[in-house]
C-alpha cells in the first residue's frame, strides 16, 4: 500500500487500510489490481482522477505530434475541392499533427509543372496561420511534396471549423475519388487504461 505522501506503507489487510484512509479523510484506491499483491493508494480520489486525465491528455498530444496526415492535390483542383482539402489540413494542424502536401502530375500536366507549384504555394499561404513548411516544396518525379508542421499553440490561429462539420465533397466535382483521401501514415495506438476501483471513505 502507498500512503498519501507517496511513501510505501507496507502490506495491510483491507479493513486496516480503509481505516487508515478514513482517518485522513481520504479515499482508498486500487491502482494496480493485477500486481501480486494488488497495489492500493490512499489519495483524494477527485484529485487522482484529474491527474490521470491530465496524463492521458498529455500522452495523446505526444501521439498526435508523431502522426503525419497526407493531403493530396492536383494541378486542376477546383476552388471548392481546394477549400475542402484546406479545412482538413487546418483541422490536422490544430490537432498538433504534421501534414504532408502531395500534388501529383498526370500525363501532359508534366509539361506545365509551374501550375502545380502555384497551387501548392497558394495552399501553403492559406495554411500560414496554422503551420509552416519544414522546407520549400520539391518536385520529385511526377509529384510536388512538402511537409508542414503545426505552429506552437500560442502562435497558432484557432480552428475556424472547430464547432462545424468539415465541408463535404461536391458530388458533381470532376476530381478523382482518390484525390479526396486523407491518408494516415504510421500512427501508434493508445493502450486501454483500466478504470481504478475505489472504496470511498
Amino acid at each position: 500500500m502507498i500512503g498519501s505522501d507517496g511513501q510505501q506503507v507496507g502490506i495491510l489487510d483491507l479493513s486496516a487500510a480503509i481505516n487508515l484512509a478514513r482517518s485522513q479523510s481520504l479515499d482508498f484506491v486500487e491502482i494496480a489490481p493485477t500486481a501480486v499483491p494488488p497495489v492500493c493508494r490512499v489519495v483524494d480520489f477527485g484529485k487522482f482522477k484529474y491527474e490521470q486525465a491530465k496524463r492521458e491528455r498529455d500522452a495523446k498530444k505526444h501521439q498526435h505530434a508523431n502522426t503525419v496526415k497526407e493531403v493530396q492535390l492536383t494541378p486542376r483542383i477546383s476552388p471548392h475541392a481546394l477549400s475542402i482539402k484546406l479545412a482538413h489540413a487546418v483541422a490536422f494542424l490544430c490537432e498538433d499533427m504534421k501534414v504532408k502536401i502531395a500534388l501529383r502530375f498526370r500525363g501532359r500536366e508534366m509539361a506545365h509543372t509551374e501550375i502545380g507549384m502555384g497551387v501548392v504555394d497558394r495552399f501553403l499561404r492559406e495554411l500560414g496561420p496554422w503551420g509552416q513548411p519544414d522546407s520549400p516544396p520539391r518536385l520529385v518525379g511526377k509529384a510536388v511534396n512538402v511537409m508542414v508542421s503545426p505552429l506552437p499553440r500560442a502562435k497558432r490561429a484557432k480552428n475556424p471549423k472547430e464547432n462545424e462539420p468539415l465541408p463535404e465533397s461536391d458530388p458533381g466535382s470532376d476530381e478523382d475519388d482518390d484525390d479526396d483521401d486523407d491518408v494516415d501514415d504510421e500512427e501508434g495506438e493508445e493502450g486501454d487504461s483500466s478504470e481504478p476501483r475505489t472504496a470511498i471513505a
